[in-house]
């Protein structure tokens, strides 16, 4: 089936040149020009208050590292770097828009739950009849035999533009994204774009549901005004992860000559490198696997080694992530919107090995220990679990990639609505006050 490619942005401003970068969330409120010489040029103060005055003082729409004000002084300035791709936004600010109106919608559904049969019939029939839209299904979830022996859902079933997970290049035909279960639906969503990702209307349907905040009730009247543009959004940062593995396998060669033949041995040899890239939204895991010696890695940080991590293993988080594995290791919980990559070591043999915050934008890198007495794994948001040997190497940084998810009611309200509901955060008997004395 042929269909147009509608591009989708949450701006208005267009895409920067080599010579000068343009603020797209600012919309050409501040500009840089490529010249170093010189001071950077800043037309939006919006950060400060106006020089003699504080009635002028406005809230920040959009920073951008210390932006808007990148001039100090009467001559010191901000090297210009036409690269930047980290944005600390205003949560106010991040609204839906798009550039058409959409077309395509992917459906996904949590797979051998019976329960979500009828809300899955539902929302289909509502898309397809509704708004006349073309919907994607993951073709595994069509050969359910509760859907493939429904002859009432047949006609709105033929209708449907199916994928396969690993085959299927499906990121430009893709308007949105509508997720029914739990979190492993939006952690399944943001696997299936290695790139750009579409909009996520994440509904509870699932056993958590912290990433989930629609209820499915009125899933009418809240999927229509999506589609017309008129939702909140939190972009959630996700990780840019390149695993570096020492290709090896096993050659037969000669190993002496005996009266009887050729007494041969198997022995490994590297023969190259495998290179393989994932983008992930909550957590890499490093860990020690079925080995019973304690796991041995270094981290180290653009460059420099850090530490060495001594224990069950270390988990790398986006503020998205730190309320799932790192938040049961001990670590703080981030929101979204705060740009930061969260290290957590699992069960340490240090007792000062606390989780740290570093700043979003550096690039980790996890190795063995050369005097690991073992080798490591690694999974990425607890999928393509794999080992880890001497001279492999998991480089980790912000992806320019983060998945927009749309929001119920705003990203600080959905947000700790989902940590008091879903974690009893703060939740005691309350103390007794004093009894007042007459």
């Amino acid at each position: 089936m042929e269909m147009n490619q509608e591009k989708l942005c949450t701006s208005k401003a267009d895409v920067s040149s080599d010579s000068a970068y343009h603020c797209s969330t600012c919309q050409d409120d501040e500009e840089w020009s490529n010249n170093s010489r010189g001071r950077a040029k800043s037309r939006s103060l919006s950060a400060s208050p106006a020089l003699g005055s504080t009635k002028e003082f406005r809230r920040t729409r959009s920073l951008h590292g210390p932006c808007p004000v990148t001039t100090f002084g009467p001559k010191a300035c901000m090297l210009q770097n036409p690269k930047t791709i980290m944005h600390i936004q205003d949560p106010a600010s991040q609204r839906l828009t798009w550039n058409k109106p959409p077309k395509s919608v992917l459906v996904i559904k949590k797979i051998r739950d019976a329960s979500l049969l009828q809300p899955f019939k539902e929302l289909c029939v509502y898309l397809t009849e509704e708004n006349n839209m073309i919907v994607y299904v993951e073709k595994k979830v069509l050969e359910d035999p509760a859907i493939a022996n429904d002859e009432n859902f047949g006609p709105v079933k033929k209708k449907f533009c199916t994928f396969r997970e690993d085959y299927d290049d499906i990121s430009n035909q893709i308007d949105f994204i509508i997720c029914l279960g739990g979190d492993g639906t939006l952690l399944y969503a943001s696997s299936l774009f290695q790139g750009s990702v579409p909009p996520v209307m994440a509904f509870h349907l699932g056993s958590l549901g912290f990433l989930t905040p629609f209820n499915f009730e009125n899933f009418q009247s809240q999927v229509t005004q999506v589609i017309e543009g008129n939702a909140a959004l939190v972009l959630r940062s996700r990780l840019k992860v390149k695993v570096v593995k020492e290709h090896r396998e096993k050659m037969t060669v000669q190993n002496g000559i005996e009266e009887n033949g050729v007494m041969s041995t198997n022995i490994e040899k590297e023969v190259g490198k495998q290179i393989m890239q994932y983008q992930v939204l909550n957590e890499v895991v490093v860990d020690r696997g079925p080995s019973s010696y304690l796991s041995n890695v270094d981290v180290f940080l653009d460059g420099h080694l850090i530490t060495t991590v001594q224990g069950d293993g270390v988990i790398v988080s986006t503020p998205t992530g730190s309320t799932a594995y790192a938040a049961a290791a001990g670590a703080s919980m981030i929101h979204p919107n705060v740009p930061a990559i969260m290290i957590t070591p699992i069960c340490p043999h240090s007792l000062s090995f606390r989780p740290i915050v570093v700043p979003a934008g550096v690039e980790l890198k996890i190795m063995l220990s050369p005097d690991a007495r073992n080798t490591a794994w690694v999974s990425f948001d607890g999928r393509k679990r794999q080992e880890i040997c001497h001279g492999d190497s998991i480089s980790i940084t912000t992806s320019c990639y983060p998945l927009p998810s749309i929001c119920f009611r705003d990203p600080v309200s959905d947000w700790f609505e989902s940590l008091a509901e879903c974690l009893h955060w703060n939740v005691r008997k309350k103390q007794n006050n004093f009894a007042v004395e007459e």
